[in-house]
């Protein structure tokens, strides 16, 4: 009986730390590119981290951009997707 709590404690811990880290959509002007960083700062004051796959260089100061992104367990908000908005 006792494992089977512990299983179904452990199960609830993992459904909830995974909850954090939820798919959050915003838009906004970019006001800033940092390329040595790859960051964007939206007109939201939101700064965003792109990965690899998305190109610092492809985005231009005052585009207005849709971005999806997650807010890693260290803060940093990583996106996922970032395309025009209009």
């Amino acid at each position: 009986m006792l494992k089977k709590s512990l299983a179904i404690g452990l199960v609830a811990a993992i459904t909830l730390t995974a909850g954090i880290a939820l798919a959050r959509d915003e838009t906004g002007v970019i006001t800033n590119i940092d390329a040595k960083a790859d960051q964007i700062t939206l007109s939201t004051g939101t700064t965003i981290n792109l990965p690899e796959n998305i190109e610092v260089e492809s985005l231009k100061v005052g585009e207005r951009v849709a971005v999806r992104y997650t807010v890693q367990k260290s803060g940093v908000a990583l996106a996922s997707k970032v395309s025009p908005a209009k």
